[in-house]
């Protein structure tokens, strides 16, 4: 996106936490009604004619029965206070994780018990310090990254609403246990616009994020993207976030959402997926989806990225405006209170998987079937590969509506390993209290229609009174690991109140969709590259500590690192932490088999010979299958002076204090810091646990406070790599 505006930030803060199960709840449960989420703000849709009919609408529910749920299960209900829920969660290899405002709960998937919580939303920060911590502002996500066997935890933060800054927060496991300890992050999105309605995908190069951004959290200020370095995240690494805002580009995108996959990585490099609907009525040219690409190479520094428009698809005729946007749109039983039916936006997710060989992708938004605020599911499947030239385009459409009364909304699809659709939504008339139901289709089933009946997953027993009408503002349909079985959360009223909401979680799945077969062990190998002394000196050793891990859940063999020395250098060793280097210049190291989670290092040293840039390559690679190669190659620039660097200086430390027994994350301010500087703390009681260099001016430090650290102001001393030292007296406090 050529006018779009881009920025690369690194996180404010990152640090590891303790195991989930071990920390006490951050906020306890509200006894009254608090307040309604400021997000799901409207977009500025203009409001197109109302004498439509719907021209793929199917009006009779199909004539096969859908199958039952298989688990079905109470989660989590409004013990926080506010509207709506968010209904959110995902499923993993033994573990349903549902996250809502604003509260997380962690459930068996054998029996529906619950395992975890719940607990308020921001419990996953606690001792984070920072916004992430201070604050429950909810719209949250929850997504289990399968080719990690990891989960991944964000909210949003808006410590001064409605004005700035704007945070996003974010937590991957380090394990596959939800319950275990979590890398966490807090990234500072805009000091101007908040990052409304945030939605998250899985993919193999990063976590893609949009969001509708409001300026000072009210005027609307257009669509933004964003990916976060996942392969860092998964190592508890500093990761950096490539930002773009769209509205330069076109202030009326908004409602756009990024591809989650499913099943399969696509083969390598293929860029995340976006799609973003559009009425005619709001100036587009015809009702369509647009579909855009965001690639990042994260192997750069800043990171080489783009945004950019690939395909327009032309739909079958449709209209979102259900009455005029309002929020109070679905008619309810036993009141004149109506909620609200979010037809300005796609509904999250959009699902991507391989499908037949070619990519697929699945998603749905509500519309006005008839002109009269009926409202109905417009779904698509979208395809891409050999049998479409190799661009994208609509493979089906149609708009679940069957013509008994009952409006039918806020749905989210998804496909299964065989190719089977689902449909989850919200169903609602004067009649019928606001229940929870369910279709389908099977992947050779007639295209355009949801041929599979209808199941109830739970009937509503009441109505939502409160005036705001907020409902939904999203559900989720997530996939089990095992390709086939559909896990569906949602919420509904056990009985009539203002904001008495309770969410319920179902599983299905179709009978023709048969067992999976084990898949094959994977790896996930990463590699980082870091100079040291930075910058170096001519005639002085430099040495290059390559670090391989596996960030997979399978092992990774005959684990392979190649580096071959700069050019104007004069190569000195090579030496592996585990196995053998062979080569001058280039080192080629075989490190053998690291097991899920572990690390080896290659030290390549070298000997600059002029002054001025360097640049060091190094790759890795494995025999066992490794669906991300976006992470499999590193570089490192490097300045080379002819005489030896000046000391470094310290100036500052932020935050000044920490407290007995927490991590804290501080920054070490001051001048000259090389790459692979060392941080000392006087006085005792305070370990070092990580240092990153940001820049020269600025080391990120994690360090661990004992409880038996004394009450003192401590001397913070930094020593670069080529010996030299500088320290500053009462930099950091221990209270």
């Amino acid at each position: 996106a050529d006018k779009a505006e881009k920025k690369v930030v690194d996180p404010d803060k990152h640090d590891k936490s303790g195991k989930l199960a071990d920390e006490g709840e951050i906020e306890p449960p509200s006894l009254a009604f608090r307040n309604v989420s400021p997000s799901g703000k409207k977009l500025p849709k203009l409001h197109g004619p109302k004498k439509f009919a719907d021209p793929v609408r199917q009006t009779t529910v199909g004539g096969t029965a859908m199958p039952n749920t298989a688990s079905n299960f109470e989660g989590v209900s409004n013990r926080n206070g506010v509207l709506p829920p968010d209904s959110n969660g995902a499923a993993g290899p033994n573990h349903y994780v549902q996250f809502v405002n604003l509260s997380l709960a962690v459930y068996s998937k054998a029996t529906g018990a619950l395992i975890y919580g719940p607990v308020s939303g921001n419990t996953p920060w606690k001792g984070f310090g920072g916004v992430c911590e201070a604050t429950n502002d909810g719209d949250p996500v929850v997504l289990y990254d399968h080719l990690a066997d990891r989960w991944f935890l964000s909210q949003f933060a808006l410590p001064n609403y409605p004005s700035g800054p704007f945070y996003q927060c974010i937590a991957v496991s380090t394990t596959s246990d939800p319950t275990g300890s979590y890398y966490r992050y807090q990234f500072k999105i805009s000091d101007t616009k908040m990052n409304d309605y945030p939605k998250f995908g899985v993919w193999p190069d990063a976590y893609y994020m949009t969001m509708n951004q409001f300026v000072s959290g009210s005027s609307w200020g257009g669509a933004g993207v964003a990916a976060f370095e996942r392969a860092k995240m998964l190592a508890g690494q500093p990761a950096r976030m490539v930002y773009y805002d769209l509205y330069p580009v076109d202030p009326n995108l908004g409602g756009m959402l990024p591809a989650s996959l499913d099943g399969p990585a696509p083969p390598a490099g293929t860029p995340g997926v976006f799609a973003e609907m559009d009425d005619s009525a709001w100036g587009y040219s015809g009702d369509q989806i647009q579909i855009w690409t965001f690639g990042v190479d994260w192997t750069q520094n800043p990171p080489a990225s783009s945004f950019v428009k690939e395909a327009v698809l032309p739909t079958a005729a449709f209209d979102s405006n259900m009455c005029g946007y309002s929020g109070n749109c679905i008619p309810q039983p036993g009141t004149s209170a109506r909620v609200d039916s979010l037809s300005d936006r796609l509904m999250y997710r959009l699902q991507y998987r391989a499908a037949g060989g070619e990519a697929g992708m699945v998603v749905n938004h509500t519309v006005d079937v008839d002109g009269t605020d009926k409202a109905g599911v417009r779904w698509y499947e979208f395809r891409k590969g050999a049998s479409t030239g190799g661009a994208w385009t609509i493979r089906q459409q149609g708009t679940y509506a069957p013509a008994d009364g009952t409006h039918r909304w806020m749905g989210s699809i998804a496909m299964d390993k065989d190719g089977n659709i689902a449909l989850g939504f919200s169903a609602s008339s004067g009649a019928t209290f606001p229940s929870i139901r369910y279709t389908g289709r099977l992947v050779n089933d007639a295209l355009g229609a949801m041929t599979q009946g209808e199941t109830t997953l739970q009937a509503g027993g009441g109505s939502q009174l409160h005036s705001s009408g907020r409902w939904g503002d999203y559900s989720s349909l997530a996939v089990d690991p095992d390709g086939c079985t559909f896990w569906y959360t949602q919420e509904y009223y056990a009985a009539t109140s203002s904001a008495g909401w309770r969410t319920r979680v179902g599983s299905f799945k179709f009978p023709s969709c048969g067992p999976t077969a084990p898949p094959a062990p994977s790896a996930d190998v990463q590699i980082t590259n870091v100079a040291s002394p930075s910058p170096a000196t001519v005639g002085q050793n430099l040495t290059y500590t390559l670090t391989a891990t596996n960030n997979g859940p399978g092992a990774a063999d005959n684990v392979t690192v190649v580096s071959t020395a700069p050019g104007t250098t004069t190569f000195v060793s090579a030496q592996a932490s585990q196995g053998a280097c062979a080569g001058n210049p280039t080192a080629n190291c075989n490190l053998g088999t690291l097991a899920s989670g572990a690390s080896g290092t290659v030290a390549l040293v070298v000997t600059p010979n002029s002054a001025g840039a360097i640049t060091s390559t190094a790759s890795v690679s494995s025999t066992t299958t490794d669906p991300s190669s976006a992470n499999n190659t590193a570089q490192a620039v490097t300045t080379v002076n002819s005489t030896a660097a000046p000391p470094p200086t310290v100036s500052g430390c932020s935050p000044t204090s920490g407290r007995h027994n927490r991590q804290v994350v501080l920054h070490v301010l001051g001048t000259n810091f090389q790459s692979g500087a060392q941080v000392t703390f006087g006085g005792g009681g305070i370990t070092v646990a990580n240092v990153s260099w940001v820049s020269a001016g600025d080391l990120s430090v994690t360090v661990n406070i004992a409880n038996s650290a004394t009450h003192t102001a401590r001397t913070v001393t930094v020593t670069n790599p080529d010996t030299q030292s500088g320290s500053k007296t009462a930099c950091f406090t221990v209270k």
